[in-house]
């Protein structure tokens, strides 16, 4: 019957996949169909009699996650695996269980900017002077200490060590104020669920019982608190099948442990271990680059990489002059092949060590034309606007979160000026209160003067409207949200470019609303839609099927593959990065960094360093990185551009594409007029699903109004409109047709 699942396999993986019960560890390499013996072994555990709800996959990115899914579904339809990130399966967990650490279920999820800012208060609390440490150096600490599975009680600092002193000191203060907010960051999930697993038995076993195949993937960057909850979950029913390489280990950093998948078989006597060694990805000429390179690594299980792929142009090593010729060079080759025909721009990749290594690449693509997508910048749920957004929607669900209230009091600005701010805080710290309940109680505060206590009231009467639509659709509620707080019209009304791509965002994130409204039909939950935001992961945002070429960091491309790879700035200080210095582990993760990133080419693959480079704001001569002496350089072909200036016309160029392109400005518009509107013959029908937020539209009876917001598809969508004159607002059923929007014509200019 499940035959099927092992055809195309080769016996490695079929080893694998058809393996039921006991643990099993599988070591990965790179393009060895990892995520297909994944998949498969799932398939395989269902045909074979295990209930879909006794199986939990974890892996560490929604991307992968959606992709197993799918896969799944594909090979057995009809069946519903949890197949879960570690952090989302935590955040599930914390909400059932939210008491026994302290929070209550409706608890937020702070991302980076809130985590810092309460981070900031922390630090004030501890009576720490912020000019002694950098913010983010204790930020870090804290949050490796978290991935490490310390508590604030089990912190000691190692003597003489005085960021040390100060984290001892700012830890406990800034989870106490996570606490009185009912917040948890990023790292909290994790170490939240890894302690609740720890202490209470009862529930560890009921898991235990529940999740009775549990399977790990990219085993290898998992971290203590990670390693803590996979192994509660295997103790009764030791079937955990983790699958990774250790070659692939790249977040030291963020605190991921090699450790835990290379002393797997110490935890695991009983152990199967199978390895993944045939690449079906790379051509030999790049896999051999990768085996030399990876082989002067100490720590990791040897494997024999090998491919009947063909061997492919050799891999090219060039040198240029500094940063701009390198980019420049680099650009004219893509827009080269582009123009050519022989190549599309999604084809090609640059990888580079940090983020602030895109600039010059930037400004080269967009002089040839060259359209290019850069990931890892700032995120769709990182922008200014999105979080202010979300915000208003964590204050209706947490109205404990002072942090989060703090950034929509005058958020768009209504008259609430810090010194009200100030008092509202100070009575509410006397009081034992929420600074939400503290505006609640404004009339009690003799120092604020009319006008405050007016606009306080006016803005806990806006929340309190808000929280009473809070089991609405998540397009009706963001609706209400962008109409009633003014947010979006302060950037409607806006005529600078950066106001119409705040507009597009903020229009954006409605689409994600109605989506996630169709995904959940009909069931969805705020509380469901502000965790899936807030663990959107860092490539989350990447598309795949953009004709753009793509510019990343080189753990950005961690999980992806391209037909052709620029691999840049291979210095020293840059890659392996200066932070490495000559530590043997450190230097050994940059070495499995570059291993990754030469093993996400498919067929051509350059690395490339400049003589000089331009960073930081100084003017340095470089020196090649280490690692170029671990690769088989009497294979490859060199190439010494000498500092000269690449092009001369040897490439033809694309034309060069509006700075804009990304975005569609919205068109100047003008209402018709009255005599336009005398009969409904002047009004065209539409669809449902094309009526949208803000739209004018007439009714028979009540004349002209504003769609406030929207929830549901098709048949059942339905509109929420704010009649002009009388002011009243009404619900509408689209699909009845009681609504007309008007026409609307672009000013000529």
């Amino acid at each position: 019957m499940s035959d099927h699942l092992l055809e195309g396999l080769n016996p490695a993986q079929r080893e694998a996949v058809s393996h039921i019960e006991g643990p099993l560890l599988i070591l990965a390499g790179p393009g060895s169909g990892k995520t297909r013996v994944v998949t498969h072994r799932i398939a395989w555990l269902l045909e074979h009699g295990v209930a879909p709800a006794r199986i939990l996959a974890l892996t560490f990115t929604n991307k992968a996650a959606e992709e197993m899914r799918s896969r799944v579904e594909r090979l057995v339809p009809g069946h519903s695996v949890w197949v879960s990130t570690y952090h989302r399966f935590a955040a599930r967990l914390l909400r059932r269980h939210a008491g026994l650490v302290g929070l209550e279920e409706n608890y937020t999820i702070y991302d980076a900017d809130m985590a810092g800012r309460a981070l900031r208060r922390a630090i004030e609390r501890a009576r720490i002077d912020p000019a002694m440490f950098n913010l983010d150096q204790i930020r870090s600490r804290i949050s490796w200490l978290k991935s490490q599975f310390t508590l604030p009680d089990d912190y000691e600092p190692r003597p003489g060590y005085p960021l040390g002193e100060v984290v001892r000191r700012v830890y406990p203060a800034y989870q106490a104020l996570l606490a009185q907010s009912n917040a948890v960051d990023f790292d909290d999930l994790l170490l939240h669920a890894a302690t609740i697993l720890r202490d209470c038995p009862e529930i560890r076993r009921s898991l235990d019982e529940r999740h009775q195949f549990v399977l790990v993937d990219e085993y290898q960057d998992t971290n203590r608190a990670q390693y803590i909850i996979a192994r509660a979950l295997s103790i009764d029913y030791p079937n955990l099948a983790v699958t990774g390489d250790p070659d692939q280990s790249i977040y030291g950093w963020r605190g991921a442990h090699v450790g835990n998948i290379l002393e797997f078989e110490n935890d695991y006597p009983q152990v199967r271990v199978v390895r993944l060694e045939q690449n079906y990805r790379s051509t030999k000429s790049i896999l051999r680059a990768a085996d030399e390179l990876i082989a002067r690594n100490l720590r990791r299980k040897k494997k024999r990489l090998f491919t009947e792929n063909a061997p492919g142009p050799p891999v090219r090593l060039v040198i240029y002059g500094d940063q701009n010729a390198e980019a420049r060079a680099i650009a004219e080759r893509i827009a080269g092949e582009v123009a050519s025909g022989r190549r599309r721009p999604r084809q090609f990749a640059v990888f580079y060590r940090i983020n602030a290594l895109s600039l010059p690449f930037e400004r080269a693509f967009r002089e040839l034309g060259v359209p290019y997508q850069l990931v890892q910048g700032m995120e769709f749920f990182q922008r200014k606007e999105i979080r202010d957004v979300l915000a208003y929607l964590q204050v209706i669900h947490n109205p404990r979160d002072d942090e989060t209230l703090l950034r929509v009091i005058n958020t768009p600005a209504r008259g609430i000026g810090r010194t009200t701010i100030e008092r509202l805080a100070e009575h509410g710290v006397a009081n034992g209160l929420s600074l939400l309940d503290a505006a609640r109680d404004r009339r009690a505060i003799g120092s604020l003067n009319k006008r405050a206590v007016g606009q306080v009231g006016k803005f806990v009467d806006l929340i309190d409207r808000l929280a009473a639509l809070a089991d609405a659709p998540m397009e009706e509620i963001l609706g209400h949200v962008l109409t009633e707080t003014g947010y979006k019209e302060q950037y409607a009304n806006g005529e600078g470019e950066e106001d119409q791509q705040r507009l597009a965002n903020i229009e954006e994130l409605l689409t994600v609303a109605r989506e996630f409204d169709e995904r959940h039909a009909g069931e969805a939950r705020l509380d469901e839609f502000l965790e899936e935001t807030s663990l959107v992961g860092d490539t989350d945002d990447w598309e795949a099927e953009s004709d753009r070429v793509t510019l990343m960091t080189l753990h950005a491309s961690k999980g992806l593959e391209f037909p052709v790879v620029f691999l840049v700035a291979v210095e020293e200080g840059l890659l392996p990065h200066e932070r490495a210095h000559d530590n043997a582990d450190q230097v050994e993760e940059e070495r499995r960094l570059m291993f990754v990133g030469i093993t996400r080419a498919r067929e051509e693959l350059q690395i490339s360093h400049a003589f000089q480079r331009d960073f930081r704001g100084q003017r340095k001569i470089t020196i090649p990185s280490r690692f170029l002496m671990d690769l088989p350089r009497a294979e490859m072909e060199m190439v010494d551009r000498g500092g000269q200036t690449p092009g001369g016309g040897d490439w033809p160029t694309a034309p060069e594409p509006s700075p804009a392109a990304t975005f569609r400005s919205r068109p100047s518009i003008r209402l018709t007029t009255a005599a336009e509107l005398a009969g409904d013959a002047a009004l065209p029908t539409v669809a449902p699903d094309e009526f949208t937020q803000d739209m004018i539209v007439r009714h028979n009876q009540f004349g002209l109004g504003r769609i406030a917001a929207l929830s549901g598809s098709g048949a059942t969508r339905t509109a929420t409109v704010d009649f002009i004159a009388p002011p009243e607002r009404r619900r509408f059923v689209l699909s009845k047709g009681e609504l007309r929007p008007l026409k609307l014509r672009p000013l000529k200019r």
